[in-house]
């Protein structure tokens, strides 16, 4: 799946993955008011409008994006019919030929983590068939249980040609209470350095070509720790959160990048789903959602172009 991925990246010349995460204060007004005349105002009404409003946005910007990247919470918190919800955007977003990216960050152990891998990448035996469960392209995954959290993971990525991003170093400002944290015995490197470090070797064991299976999750916002992390893991695709709503610019994103022009893909959520909440794309209105996350996602299209230098 990551050279599919990668070829679509070069194809629509985006390396953009838009952030499926919908907030019920996303939801316009109409979506929900017909959503609830059909199912009532509750749990499934909501889930309704969620997928409608997933769905308009599939279908504007389907053809300049390689990528979707559904956040599981947004949807668990509307309990089944919200993962109900899930599911479908995954198979919609399949329909288009989209690549899908879980953002799950499971991080367990043992057999729990083999259930996971199994639930979101793999399949389930049931008698002499085998079931996927929600089936994306790519997982999410916490590696900070340690190896035998991921392991059944890249596992599943072997047998199913899939992939994983492995939390490295996050966009979130208190991440460094933890990830840059020196470790004493290991040259005072801090910790996102370290797991860096074992995303490349975890990555070496199971190739695409030219990049592995094994990603890494790398925030926009630490554009210089993005140079380091990039040289510890030259093989490794990096998804870049952070843009857009949570301050990272299209002048931070080239240290994530090769040379080449490929090696990242940066995801936008709330500053293209709710674009049309912005001052800028104002002017389409609230039924004109769809048409101002399309807006959105040429303009942050054209940022990365001038900013990494894509042609």
């Amino acid at each position: 799946m990551i050279n599919k991925l990668v070829q679509e990246i070069k194809k629509k010349n985006a390396p953009i993955v838009i952030g499926l995460d919908p907030m019920l204060s996303y939801l316009p007004k109409h979506l929900l008011d017909e959503a609830f005349r059909e199912y009532g105002e509750g749990l499934k009404g909501v889930a309704e409008a969620i997928f409608t409003y997933n769905k308009g946005i599939i279908d504007a910007t389907y053809d300049l994006v390689p990528a979707v990247k559904p956040q599981i919470a947004m949807y668990e918190q509307f309990g089944i019919e919200g993962l109900m919800a899930f599911k479908r955007t995954v198979d919609y977003a399949h329909e288009k030929g989209l690549v899908v990216i879980g953002d799950i960050k499971r991080g367990d152990i043992g057999s729990t983590s083999t259930a996971y891998a199994s639930a979101h990448l793999g399949k389930i035996m049931i008698g002499d068939k085998a079931y996927a469960g929600f089936d994306e392209d790519f997982a999410t995954v916490n590696p900070y249980l340690g190896s035998d959290g991921v392991e059944p993971f890249i596992k599943v990525c072997k047998e199913e040609k899939k992939g994983i991003f492995v939390l490295v170093k996050t966009s979130n400002p208190s991440s460094g209470e933890f990830q840059d944290r020196p470790i004493a015995d290991a040259d005072n490197r801090p910790l996102y350095e370290i797991v860096g470090k074992q995303v490349a070797a975890w990555g070496e064991t199971c190739m695409g070509d030219p990049y592995s299976y094994v990603g890494a999750v790398v925030g926009a916002t630490y554009p210089e720790m993005g140079r380091i992390l990039r040289d510890l893991m030259p093989k490794s695709y990096i998804l870049v959160p952070g843009y857009g709503a949570q301050g990272g610019k299209g002048s931070d994103l080239k240290p994530f990048f090769n040379a080449d022009g490929l090696g990242a893909i940066v995801n936008s959520s709330r500053g293209i789903i709710a674009a049309y909440k912005q001052e800028k794309y104002a002017s389409y209105g609230e039924e004109g959602y769809a048409d101002a996350a399309r807006a959105a996602v040429t303009d942050m299209r054209d940022d990365i172009a001038a900013s990494v230098g894509l042609s």
